[in-house]
């Protein structure tokens, strides 16, 4: 699926860059009718939906190869588009084995800086992140119980919410060492980027 030119004036990337992306989508529509990567609705508007969606947090990850961890990857969102279009050192956490065979396909067909851990984040030892990433994981106060082990001083955390993100943050009474800021999203209007930093 050929890439919407809008997008591909907001991405603003290399042609290598943009040869990776849509490697990747391509990968995605040919793998969607044997593992369910993304909600079948969602597939023809991929570069948008997906693709785009997860890209906004690039600007948020600062150089210097960073090590990142995306909690939850599934079909990659966003850890994936973030090792094509940052400097990170991405570690994509995810429990379905399927999925798992899925990343490995794209990292090596990319030839992307990624490792793909397949197994659930509550049983990892510490990864030691700069940037933890999730999109469409699980409520803040059932996903950042099982991120502990993962949470040091300095930890940034990149979530993507959508209109409960305010509600979310208000319920963590208890996380007294994580200073926060809500970021509009580019891609839903009803949307907001959590960004969480652990002191």
């Amino acid at each position: 699926m050929t890439i919407p030119a809008h997008i591909a004036a907001q991405l603003d990337v290399s042609r290598e860059t943009m040869r990776k992306l849509e490697t990747y989508v391509a990968l995605v529509e040919k793998w969607q009718p044997r593992v369910n990567l993304v909600s079948p609705a969602s597939l023809p508007d991929i570069w948008m939906r997906h693709v785009w969606d997860s890209a906004q947090l690039a600007p948020y990850i600062s150089p210097g190869s960073p090590r990142l961890v995306d909690v939850g990857s599934g079909a990659g969102f966003p850890g994936l588009v973030l090792a094509i279009l940052t400097d990170a050192e991405c570690h994509l956490v995810e429990s379905d084995q399927k999925k798992a065979v899925f990343l490995r396909t794209v990292i090596r067909e990319c030839g992307l800086m990624a490792m793909v851990h397949n197994d659930r984040i509550e049983n990892m030892p510490c990864l030691k992140a700069s940037v933890i990433t999730a999109r469409a994981l699980a409520p803040l106060d059932r996903l950042l119980p099982l991120l502990e082990t993962q949470l040091r001083p300095g930890t940034r955390c990149l979530f993507l919410k959508g209109a409960q993100a305010k509600a979310e943050l208000e319920a963590l009474g208890a996380w007294s060492n994580l200073a926060w800021r809500l970021h509009p999203s580019l891609t839903n209007p009803d949307g907001s980027v959590i960004d969480l930093l652990v002191s």
